[in-house]
């Protein structure tokens, strides 16, 4: 193992033998907007007490040119990624001076020069250990200490940290920003932003509790930022989480700030919330959009307890805060703001996310074994996030909502500003509830795998509800059945039972019906199969449905039979045809057309792809035509118009007629659905380099910098594409946006005669760029440019020969060829417009 991934068992050892008391952390932020710099000084100096005479501090930079240890200057042995210490006393105070990297990776220090303005934007992003790339530290989470940031950076930006500052001293050009020290917490929510950012204020008051509001991004984009909307939610929230959980809000003042080139969603550092910038839309929005992000305005504000507040001892437990703060957001949002759908959309796209990661050979327990740094960098997946949220909302039904609140209030009473582990929560929500919560969490959380339900009938009218959850013991369910009749061709409900299973089979009471939903309201998780009955229902009567809940489980139905091989894939582009163009919820709209066009490239056979391809533009045109002007169904059919454009040119015309300007009444034409459009005629041999400049020297921005790498890189010519290849291995001035750019370019069109010749060299490149280039970009080349083959043979090969690669990048091989292997297996399997008995819900085994 390099000196840099840290372990589970040596972190623990450490942390066994050193307390720590108190950081600061001085940084020089003065040479930042000198392009050619490319680092900074930063001065750490811990305070704490030992045990033993060694131990050492995390450190990745550029140098380390003095540390002085109680006073005395020692030698420096510093490996890239370790100080060594030794010679420890009881109480330790070491001083190490150094100078780190800005990062173009989101990793660290990331450092932004805006093509807009010239201006410079400083952020960090450490989850879960690039602190270490700012600030010499004990990276590990259950180490929590006060840290006190001082900043010197140029006059006039903003500076913040995740306390308000303490003291400012202006000099000539420049200014210190001395921070008040934080209370206890880990060095991976500690965070520093730099740079002219705007700002919006505002304030929250709840009794005697005063909390100042910040909204902030870069300036060129300010007048985007939908500030007031943002304040807005973030009260909601506040409101609503010091009501749930009875503990004040903790941490003195709540600032949010927008950030360019960010490789997360969000990241809850306490007072100083960072967001991806993709959350600021240039042009028009959908409800959707705005949904999802007041859910991860939520999700974050979630964090400030469950993370927070109360932090796990070891990325083992990384679930007690990803999962909570998942469910809580969704929740949050369904009862505290104007997004009620907020379920309907976590059951149709964010549950789709933990039912292909649990489907995967690399699936685990929600509660993880992490025994190091790189396997915690991949576990911020599906299973942590999205399956663990789904089965937090079962154990909900399982104990009831006010015995799981009242559980996380003694949770924070008990833990704060302390660490624990999973037998801590079970204690708590035990106490309150009276239930066994040890064999739940052990069916729950300790196994992996998704259960499959569906209903089998016997021939004298009894039904059974059927439970396969593969290789573990069944699970403990506690779920609703809903029936569904048709009158004048609407389905409508006509009951809910509410119904307990344990068992592989178990007898259920219910009438008929010509939909009979399993897991109506979602109150579990697990694949539902619909009967034949059911699926002809809702074959003709799908948009009928008046609940978004309903039909979100009846899309999510549909889609994991399809990409289970049970329901033909022709079947599920008919239904989809059918009834999408009707469906009134934005996010659902957009989650299954996303899905169609997926199921189009990876799940039709090849001798069908391109006259479904065909279908599938025709589908998307004739849908965004019927939409109501200015709807966000008419913007949402739009881009899925622009995204089927790429792959079939039938509609040449028509896409530069709207880019022309003669658009659908209503249709906003903003700078990215420009992009997207002219994308799809570049990809297909429609437009080329000089257009796709004309476009940028309009949109010179960063957004149309990086529209413009992909562009380019997607032109449909083999010089181009190898460019592309060539330059996403080998060229380390990318940026991890235009990495990205890069790869899309590389990959658009799904033209297999342009890229299958690279497939042998990809398995000759990745162990280099895992041990030379940092997680985050290597990770993005593994997944980005895994040959989209016709067999597995090579990955299967490389998997035989690299048996001791490390264990991280075999896992996203491993992933990959999955993926690979199952769309293969369906293409192989369909027949296409005849129904075969694996039609059947049940008739075969389930994946």
């Amino acid at each position: 193992m390099s000196s840099a991934n840290l372990s589970r068992d040596e972190t623990a050892r450490r942390a066994a033998s050193i307390t720590l008391h108190e950081v600061r952390v001085e940084l020089d932020l003065t040479g930042a907007p000198e392009h050619a710099r490319t680092g900074f000084p930063t001065v750490t100096t811990l305070r704490f007490d030992a045990s033993e005479d060694a131990t050492w501090l995390d450190f990745i930079g550029e140098s380390v040119s003095k540390v002085v240890l109680n006073g005395e200057e020692r030698d420096v042995d510093y490996d890239g990624a370790r100080i060594q210490l030794d010679g420890l006393e009881g109480e330790n105070t070491v001083r190490v001076e150094a100078v780190a990297a800005y990062s173009r990776s989101g990793e660290g220090m990331h450092r932004f020069h805006d093509p807009v303005d010239g201006e410079t934007y400083l952020y960090t992003q450490y989850e879960p250990a690039d602190s270490r790339r700012v600030m010499a530290c004990f990276e590990q989470p259950d180490m929590k200490a006060a840290f006190t940031f001082d900043v010197t950076a140029p006059a006039g930006w903003h500076v913040l940290s995740n306390q308000s500052p303490a003291a400012v001293t202006e000099g000539i050009g420049v200014q210190r920003v001395e921070f008040a020290p934080t209370l206890p917490i880990s060095s991976y929510i500690t965070s520093v932003a730099a740079g002219p950012y705007a700002r919006l204020d505002g304030e929250w008051s709840r009794d005697d509790q005063h909390v100042a509001l910040g909204v902030l991004c870069r300036a060129s984009l300010a007048e985007h930022l939908e500030g007031d909307e943002i304040l807005e939610v973030t009260r909601q929230g506040l409101d609503f989480f010091s009501d749930a959980f009875a503990y004040p809000y903790p941490w003195g003042k709540y600032d949010q700030i927008f950030v360019p080139e960010y490789n997360l969603g969000a990241m809850e550092n306490p007072g100083l919330v960072t967001f991806t910038e993709a959350y600021i839309s240039r042009g028009a929005a959908t409800a959707a959009q705005r949904g999802g992000r007041a859910n991860t305005i939520l999700h974050e504000m979630a964090h400030m307890w469950f993370g927070d507040l109360v932090t796990m001892r070891w990325w083992d437990d990384l679930w007690l805060k990803e999962s909570f703060a998942d469910y809580m957001g969704t929740h949050a949002s369904a009862a505290a703001t104007r997004f009620t759908d907020a379920w309907a959309r976590f059951a149709n796209s964010r549950k789709t996310w933990a039912y292909r990661q649990d489907q995967l050979p690399t699936t685990h327990p929600i509660v993880a074994d992490i025994p190091d740094l790189e396997a915690a960098k991949l576990n911020f997946d599906g299973i942590t996030y999205a399956k663990g949220a789904a089965v937090l909302k079962q154990l909900v039904a399982f104990v009831g909502e006010e015995a799981f609140f009242e559980g996380a209030r003694r949770y924070f009473a008990a833990h704060a500003f302390g660490n624990t582990t999973l037998g801590d929560l079970l204690d708590e929500l035990e106490a309150v509830s009276g239930e066994d919560l040890r064999a739940w969490s052990k069916a729950w959380l300790e196994t992996s795998g998704v259960s499959t339900l569906w209903l089998e009938s016997d021939a004298d009218g009894g039904r059974t509800l059927v439970q396969d959850s593969g290789d573990v013991a069944p699970r403990p369910h506690r779920l609703r059945i809903g029936l569904y009749d048709r009158h004048d061709g609407i389905l409508t409900l006509r009951e809910r039972i509410d119904v307990r299973i344990d068992q592989e089979r178990t007898a259920v009471e219910i009438a008929d019906a010509e939909l009979t939903l399993l897991n109506d309201d979602d109150l579990t998780y697990a694949k539902v199969r619909l009967d034949e009955r059911s699926l002809s229902a809702v074959t003709e009567s799908l948009s009928t449905l008046a609940d978004d809940l309903v039909r979100g489980l009846v899309w999510s139905s549909l889609w994991n039979a399809t990409r289970d091989g049970e329901l033909a894939v022709g079947r599920y582009l008919d239904i989809v045809r059918r009834h999408a163009p009707a469906e009134s919820n934005v996010a659902l709209l957009s989650a299954v057309v996303l899905n169609a066009g997926f199921a189009v490239e990876h799940y039709v056979g090849d001798e069908d792809r391109a006259a479904e391809r065909r279908t599938w533009v025709d589908a998307a045109w004739t849908a965004m035509q019927g939409a109501d002007a200015g709807s966000d169904a008419q913007l949402s059919w739009a881009r899925a118009f622009a995204a089927a454009s790429v792959f079939d040119d039938s509609r040449e015309a028509d896409l530069r007629a709207i880019l022309d300007g003669d658009a659908p009444q209503g249709l906003p034409i903003d700078a990215d659905l420009r992009w997207l459009l002219l994308t799809a005629l570049t990809t297909t041999g429609h437009a080329g380099a000089e257009e796709i400049t004309a476009e940028r020297t309009k949109d010179d921005t960063a957004a149309g910098r990086t529209a413009e790498i992909r562009a380019l890189a997607s032109r449909p010519d083999a010089a181009v594409r190898a460019a592309a290849w060539e330059s996403a291995w080998t060229d380390l001035s990318l940026t991890n946006d235009h990495l990205d750019a890069t790869i899309s370019g590389f990959r658009a069109g799904g033209r297999r005669d342009l890229t299958a010749g690279f497939d042998g060299e990809y398995f000759t490149r990745i162990r280099d760029a895992w041990t030379e280039r940092s997680i985050e970009i290597a990770k993005r080349l593994v997944i980005g440019l895994f040959p989209d083959a016709e067999a597995t043979d090579a990955v299967d090969e490389w998997l035989a020969k690299n048996e001791d690669a490390p264990a991280a990048l075999r896992r996203l091989v491993l992933e990959q060829r999955d993926d690979l292997a199952r769309a293969l297996r369906v293409r192989a399997a369909q027949q296409p417009q005849v129904q075969t008995s694996s039609d059947i819900p049940g008739s075969s085994s389930k994946n």
